[in-house]
């Protein structure tokens, strides 16, 4: 081989991958230069004129996607260009929604969501370029799939070894330590599809085996009812013991499409949502929090002896109110729900004062988000890598779901947060490591194999 081309060879690689990274970096320019608009107009609404810390704001949330994109530059070449300006876009809104309602008086004027939020997103991203950094490789997470199913298990019972708060509304998945709190629920939404992603290699084929036929579906056999028996019943005792009927169902649900995508069998799914359904069922009818939660989402607007109209109904009036357009950023009233407004229902934040269509804009956002991880799984070259990015896909897809549903009153209230947007320190620490894993994947499955010189014209 000649001089040059041991230099063409060499060079190769770099091209579409610096295509990737300089698209990537055009896009988040754009996701950073939304949200800082977005805080102007809404500063101006309120109080007529630019927010005082709108320097600061932007350049804060600059320097983190700055530094998220070095690190992606760095340690993903290859990777997706999407995921990253799609995270930030939605965490920088997200910032904006939340000192929105924090300059409404009646909604604790004094305590600083937004300035807590921006400091949990600049941990989030530092530990996202850590997981860059030190995961050379996602294939050695393999080593540890019941080592992550043992982790999973301890994170998901500590809280009920823990007391109730009054502020917890009756929900065991916080822990207070001396004025800090933590939801180690968050967590298990990397463990659980690490644990599975190991488990289903191993079991895949046994579980994909039918017994006997029934109304067109090829039901599973009797011995390999075993592990998602034993999921469902873990599912149950996280919702007997703690109360948190988002965690049960996140936890079931993640099981049960990486198992359909690992058998290609729709009776695992059916037997899973009958499963689920008869399980809840039973719980409702004998756990008070449960109920009264049903109660409320069967009857949204029904108000309560000495009370308003509950939270959903509030979040519905929000949302009517936006109309199509919305009225405007700084100019809603969804401070009226109460002390969930910046968590479980700042949904209705984004639908009173942009509209369906911003609504519908965000939840494009997460489909896209959504999309590149499913993407990445197509691509990945080995099955661990397909099954986790799988996993880690539907973990964020069925959070959204259960999220949006609760608050438009398509499903039962779960109290999970909207990921990236909401408040929450665990809860978007938790989202930057779960794109950080998804990176990683997608890196290694766009790298050309060694001798392997990429075309020029390959698509980002």
């Amino acid at each position: 081989m000649t001089t040059v081309e041991s230099r063409v060879v060499a060079c190769a690689p770099q091209g579409p991958a610096s295509v990737r990274r300089n698209t990537e970096l055009s896009l988040l320019v754009f996701a950073a230069l939304v949200p800082v608009l977005a805080y102007a107009e809404t500063g101006l609404a309120m109080d007529g004129r630019l927010p005082a810390g709108m320097l600061g704001y932007g350049l804060g949330l600059g320097s983190f996607v700055l530094l998220a994109h070095l690190g992606v530059r760095r340690f993903a070449p290859h990777a997706d260009p999407l995921m990253l300006p799609i995270a930030a876009l939605l965490n920088g809104l997200g910032l904006v929604f939340i000192w929105r309602l924090d300059k409404a008086r009646e909604l604790h004027p004094n305590f600083p969501a937004a300035q807590n939020q921006l400091l949990w997103s600049g941990l989030g991203i530092s530990l996202f370029i850590v997981v860059m950094a030190r995961l050379k490789d996602y294939r050695r997470l393999q080593r540890y799939t019941y080592l992550s199913g043992f982790a999973a298990l301890v994170l998901l019972a500590l809280p009920a070894f823990f007391p109730v708060r009054a502020g917890d509304f009756g929900a065991r998945i916080w822990i207070h330590l001396h004025g800090f709190s933590i939801q180690p629920g968050e967590f298990v939404k990397i463990l659980l599809p690490v644990f599975f992603s190991g488990f289903l290699m191993v079991k895949r084929d046994a579980l994909a085996l039918a017994s006997r036929r029934f109304l067109g579906l090829y039901l599973p056999r009797g011995r390999d009812l075993g592990p998602i028996v034993v999921v469902w019943a873990l599912s149950l005792l996280i919702l007997v013991f703690e109360t948190d009927l988002g965690t049960s169902v996140l936890f079931f649900g993640i099981f049960v499409v990486m198992l359909y995508v690992a058998t290609e069998r729709t009776s695992w799914v059916l037997s899973g949502v009958l499963m689920a359904g008869l399980g809840f069922w039973a719980v409702a009818r004998t756990e008070g929090h449960v109920r009264g939660r049903i109660e409320e989402w069967l009857h949204p607007l029904a108000a309560a002896p000495g009370a308003g109209v509950g939270q959903i109904g509030q979040a519905l009036f929000s949302l009517g109110a936006g109309g199509a357009l919305g009225t405007g950023l700084g100019q809603g009233h969804s401070w009226l729900i109460g002390f969930a407004a910046k968590s479980d229902f700042i949904l209705g934040t984004i639908g009173e004062e942009t509209g369906v269509t911003g609504v519908i804009a965000v939840l494009v956002l997460y489909g896209l988000l959504a999309e590149r991880g499913l993407r990445t799984a197509l691509a990945a070259r080995d099955p661990f890598g397909k099954m986790l990015a799988v996993g880690l896909s539907a973990a964020f897809a069925l959070q959204v779901f259960i999220v949006v549903g609760g608050v438009t009153g398509a499903i039962p209230l779960t109290g999970m947060t909207l990921p990236f947007v909401a408040q929450g320190g665990s809860s978007v620490i938790t989202n930057w490591a779960l794109v950080a894993v998804l990176l990683k994947i997608s890196d290694l499955a766009r790298r050309p194999a060694p001798g392997e010189p990429l075309q020029p014209g390959t698509q980002p």
